[in-house]
């Protein structure tokens, strides 16, 4: 009798610290961006879920058996679809709760959250999936934003910016830039030989000074790149995710993009 009641409190205890009650589910957010934008929204009761591990490169996550549980018993997934993170897509499927595709059926480049007039889209999406949510603040933080990047940019000596992988190019054309990639939409995505010549040579031609390479991605074609052409390696930070230490020391999307300006307001001779 007595091993019985033992047996019944513990499965009591359990039940009590791994279940959620309606008012206090999940919600799910793929990568780094996308949970700072629900955190941003989401009532107070709501738990915001990261997927993707501080300081990972979301491109490369793979989802464990309990990852695709908390998918599956999430209140709301956030993701981009198109092949961003395809084993989350596939655990998206599985799913009898709403889950939320951030990309748009015409668009092809999933990087959205880099241009701030975009993202601020995403924000009203997420709002609008989220009962008791308040878009406010953050609509009104990358409204600034946007205007700090128009301000910024809009007198430079140069115009391209020579990028680690194709992350930049919805953000080059908002404010008039061309971006000139190294690589695919993903960063593992890496030029043969030829090809690699090829590029110097672009980078020669475009008149670029700075080569940017990422700070989750060690990049030695960037380096070779730069060196070849005669250019300065620095970095620009496509925001897909911050170290614990970053977010330990307050950075936050914002603040990242802000030093992303200040990066290319250099690289291009922004007056």
């Amino acid at each position: 009798m007595r091993a019985f009641l033992l047996i019944a409190v513990a499965l009591t205890a359990a039940g009590c610290m791994g279940g959620r009650s309606s008012d206090d589910q999940a919600v799910v957010a793929a990568f780094y961006p996308l949970a700072w934008a629900v955190g941003g929204v989401a009532p107070g009761a709501v738990s915001v879920v990261n997927l993707t591990p501080p300081g990972a490169e979301p491109h490369d996550v793979e989802l464990s058996p309990g990852d695709v549980e908390t998918v599956h018993d999430a209140q709301l997934v956030v993701y981009l679809g198109g092949g961003f993170q395809p084993a989350l897509e596939d655990a998206v499927e599985g799913r009898r709760g709403p889950s939320l595709d951030l990309l748009g059926d015409d668009e092809r480049d999933p990087h959205i959250w880099l241009d701030p007039v975009r993202f601020a889209r995403a924000v009203d999406d997420i709002a609008n999936e989220l009962d008791g949510s308040d878009s406010s603040a953050l609509l009104a933080d990358l409204e600034r934003l946007d205007a700090e990047y128009r301000r910024g940019l809009e007198d430079c000596e140069r115009d391209v910016i020579v990028t680690t992988h194709a992350a930049f190019g919805l953000l080059a054309r908002r404010y008039g830039l061309t971006e000139l990639s190294l690589a695919g939409r993903s960063p593992e995505s890496e030029p043969g030989p030829r090809e690699l010549e090829e590029l110097i040579e672009d980078v020669r031609a475009s008149g670029a000074t700075t080569v940017f390479a990422e700070p989750l991605v060690l990049d030695e074609v960037a380096e070779t790149v730069a060196h070849e052409a005669g250019a300065t390696l620095a970095t620009l930070d496509p925001v897909e995710g911050l170290s614990q230490g970053r977010l330990d020391a307050g950075e936050d999307y914002i603040s990242v993009m802000r030093a992303n300006l200040a990066a290319l307001r250099e690289a291009l001779g922004c007056r």
